[in-house]
């Protein structure tokens, strides 16, 4: 959190971290798709011959509180090829909160996991504690033969603290909804350190909502609770990445 009283200003940084193709660039083109543009930067890519990402992807999302408070929300994915791990620590700085992006078949486990410990490694690396960083975990190609079984899922949500989240990406299925879990626990771990409802004048309920009222959550498990943006064609596709 980078938190600018002069400047009225609050950074927000949540990284997508996974092995490489698992999905944590089309996470983010399928989040910017459905971003009204008033409230959405830039979004870069940068790919290479042997990964999706070679750098970071950058999604700033910004809107103002009651307060008066500028507040940006910016989204980076990690490259995930074995050889650029000195980049995934470096874009890990300062992570407020960590969507972890894993891939759903059987024959993935062994990466995975090794992905896993690579970020807590890198957490530590950083002075970041795995214990208290907010982490939720997508397992993404839920679509694919050979996935994990929904009551495999289920197991590895009962014995982690973790919200885990199923996801096809490419569909957009379980993309918000990893977001929103992710956003609301850095919330709650940055309201817990620096009292962000008392200084900054933002609730939790201002913050999720100022940022989810402006995404077209139609189909998905937040319309109920935000509804569709106005203005918006909810079939608009983002580009699809290689990582599903």
């Amino acid at each position: 959190m980078q938190l600018n009283q002069a400047q009225r200003e609050l950074t927000v940084k949540v990284v997508y971290y996974g092995p490489g193709l698992s999905g944590k660039t089309t996470n983010l083109q399928m989040i910017h798709a459905r971003t009204r543009p008033e409230v959405r930067g830039r979004l870069l890519t940068v790919e290479t011959h042997d990964d999706r990402t070679l750098f970071f992807d950058l999604l700033p999302v910004f809107f103002s509180t009651a307060n008066g408070f500028k507040v940006k929300v910016k989204l980076f994915t990690v490259p995930g090829q074995v050889i650029h791990n000195a980049t995934r620590r470096i874009v890990l700085q300062s992570a407020d909160a960590v969507a972890f992006i894993a891939d759903s078949r059987r024959s993935a486990s062994a990466e995975n996991n090794a992905y896993w410990r690579n970020l807590h490694e890198n957490m530590r690396e950083n002075g970041l504690d795995p214990g208290e960083t907010p982490v939720v975990i997508q397992f993404n190609k839920r679509d694919l033969p050979d996935t994990r079984s929904d009551a495999e899922i289920e197991e590895t949500r009962r014995r982690g603290k973790e919200p885990v989240i199923g996801a096809v990406a490419i569909r957009c299925e379980g993309v918000l909804e990893t977001l929103y879990y992710v956003l609301q626990g850095a919330w709650r771990s940055l309201e817990a350190r620096a009292q962000l409802s008392k200084n900054v004048g933002l609730t939790e309920g201002e913050f999720l909502g100022q940022i989810f009222h402006n995404i077209d959550v139609k189909g998905t498990e937040l319309e109920e609770r935000f509804g569709p943006v106005v203005g918006r064609d909810p079939d608009k596709a983002a580009g699809n990445g290689g990582g599903r």
